[in-house]
């Protein structure tokens, strides 16, 4: 699924788009977004200051788990954690230091897609934390380490975590996160 409602195109009809989950305010937008082959967390809102405040915010980090291809090393984590470099539009980028851990599967709804049989070779879950939030970035991180992702779950947004959401479930939490907000702001 696409992480925005409409599209402005005619080529992307086979595509699946947030309005497929149900009626929502007019302008409303997803704060950050997942590309489609990633699952997970995702926050909507009507107001642009709020989706802002969220993505620039250092308060407010971001979790994934990815399953990689390949048996991933505490070396390789230790990688992740320190930065590396990425490109992001055309130019090398080093990524912010981050939490990263070698994980289990995650015990999330996940979609039933398809990845692979280990028969293919190993794979390994592992979790990475981050402040910041570059285009594909956990994709491009894990590629340039040597281990490609194969799945992507993000399962954690500030204080929100995915925990027993149901796959394509819309839970309202405007006043919780108004209230976050407000705290948040009477801190700074």
């Amino acid at each position: 699924m696409v992480s925005q409602f409409l599209t402005n195109d005619g080529k992307q009809k086979r595509k699946r788009f947030l309005k497929e989950l149900g009626s929502f305010p007019d302008n409303t937008m997803a704060i950050g977004r997942l590309d489609e082959k990633t699952e997970g967390l995702l926050l909507l809102t009507t107001c642009g200051k709020t989706s802002d405040i969220i993505n620039r915010s250092k308060l407010w980090s971001k979790t994934y788990h990815a399953q990689v291809d390949g048996k991933i090393t505490q070396s390789v984590i230790e990688q992740l954690k320190n930065g590396v470099v990425i490109t992001v539009n055309g130019k090398p980028y080093n990524t912010n230091p981050c939490e990263a851990a070698i994980s289990q599967e995650p015990d999330y709804n996940l979609t039933h897609t398809y990845i692979r049989d280990e028969k293919h070779g190993p794979t390994s879950w592992i979790s990475i934390t981050l402040n910041e939030g570059k285009f594909r970035q956990v994709r491009k991180m894990c590629s340039k380490v040597g281990f490609p992702v194969l799945r992507l779950v993000r399962t954690q947004i500030g204080p929100f975590q995915l925990n027993d959401v149901k796959n394509q479930k819309v839970i309202d939490v405007t006043d919780r996160l108004e209230t976050i907000l407000l705290e948040q702001q009477a801190k700074l």
